[in-house]
């Protein structure tokens, strides 16, 4: 299977060397200066521990790209979804399964609208990792994990073949039955989680430690989970509680990317994690008061940042 993975980020890096290293065919697309930077020192990952692994990898650019692809990885930020889905639709042909490891739903309905249902898979990553000064991936935590599935009712890349190639043994990989419910449990804790973290600048423990704290997480954990029971897919018993052992948390220093990034100047993922989700919610009649104070705390900070 001849694989484009989509970004050479903290999540396409860190899964992309995993599938090189297990003997995948992969290119990397991403922009010259990455390119060319991946084509003289190859790509390194630090682990936990502080040790670095560099693996050589074949880095294309978008005037390089072919229809000759089997499965297109997507692993950029929703903020570089557009220019990215620009790129890469050359190398989408008609037996090419389009597979991203974005949160949110958004990207999904695109997507699916762009290339058709039997064309795309949906995808879950759970990983703890950062992309470095040098350009290198950090892993800061132990976590790593894929979850994908169809979206359509008969896919042109078969979820056999889908996992075959995913399955290296480096990194936790499942198949799942029933994809868009995954994309949505994950969405669900992952919007309440930033926008806690991202509104009261601080992780997850200290803000339920606060006065008034478990309230809040509380409350605005219930908004995500009206929105996508709302929306036709209500978390499931083991996801609410699997979510709430952290949101609801007095110690856990947990908190997201989207934190990480408002607390170091960078863009944030406002509009596909949080904006969406108050988007959805107005549409279908679900208040979401809490979503809605955090979306314009980003927008805020977004304007400030020029």
């Amino acid at each position: 299977m001849k694989i484009l993975v989509v970004g050479a980020g903290a999540v396409g890096g860190y899964f992309g060397a995993h599938l090189v290293r297990a003997g995948r065919d992969v290119d990397f697309l991403v922009r010259p200066a990455r390119a060319a930077l991946l084509r003289e020192h190859g790509l390194s990952v630090r682990d936990v521990d502080g040790n670095v692994e560099t693996v050589p990898v074949s880095a294309v650019t978008a005037d390089q790209l072919g229809s000759d692809y089997d499965l297109v990885i997507v692993t950029v930020k929703s903020y570089g979804f557009d220019d990215a889905l620009k790129d890469l639709s050359p190398a989408v042909g008609p037996r090419t399964a389009v597979l991203p490891f974005l949160n949110g739903m958004r990207h999904i309905d695109t997507l699916v609208e762009r290339f058709g249902a039997d064309r795309v898979h949906g995808g879950v990553a759970m990983v703890m990792t950062r992309l470095g000064e040098r350009g290198e991936i950090v892993q800061v935590g132990t976590l790593g994990s894929l979850i994908y599935g169809p979206l359509g009712e008969r896919p042109v890349v078969p979820l056999d073949d889908v996992h075959a190639a995913l399955d290296t043994g480096d990194h936790t990989a499942t198949p799942a039955s029933d994809i868009r419910q995954e994309l949505w449990d994950k969405w669900v804790f992952l919007a309440t989680l930033g926008a806690c973290a991202c509104l009261m600048r601080g992780p997850i423990g200290r803000i339920n430690s606060a006065p008034g704290g478990q309230e809040f997480t509380s409350a605005m954990f219930e908004e995500a989970i009206a929105v996508a029971t709302a929306s036709g897919y209500p978390p499931g018993r083991e996801a609410r509680e699997r979510a709430d052992a952290i949101i609801a948390n007095t110690t856990a220093t947990t908190t997201t990317s989207m934190y990480w990034d408002l607390t170091h100047g960078n863009p944030v993922e406002a509009e596909h994690i949080i904006g969406d989700l108050v988007d959805r919610g107005r549409a279908l009649g679900v208040p979401t008061p809490l979503f809605s104070l955090a979306y314009t705390h980003l927008r805020v900070y977004e304007a400030g940042r020029g």
